[in-house]
């Protein structure tokens, strides 16, 4: 099922098998954003986390994602939740 994207603020979308291959664990992520449960869905093959609320936060965790082997645009990718309130938005990996 597709995942809805926030319009006010961040998500990062990161690929499972990615996030899995890596050995990150999601504690640390809640941890470091203050996340709720709900601010980190998995459906499928997709990673959503967010809304992010701490931009600062969230380009420390993406460097760290990246030193850990993600790439960007490959295995990860930010969706900043700037686009007009009539366009809803859904995220699936295929």
């Amino acid at each position: 099922m597709p995942i809805a994207l926030n319009i006010d603020h961040t998500t990062l979308l990161i690929r499972k098998a990615a996030f899995e291959r890596v050995g990150i664990v999601r504690s640390t992520i809640d941890e470091r954003l203050g996340l709720t449960a709900d601010e980190f869905v998995v459906e499928g093959g997709l990673i959503a986390i967010g809304p992010i609320h701490d931009e600062e936060a969230l380009g420390s965790l993406i460097q760290d994602l990246e030193a850990a082997g993600l790439e960007w645009f490959e295995d990860l990718f930010e969706m900043s939740g700037n686009w007009p309130e009539w366009l809803k938005l859904f995220a699936t990996a295929r």
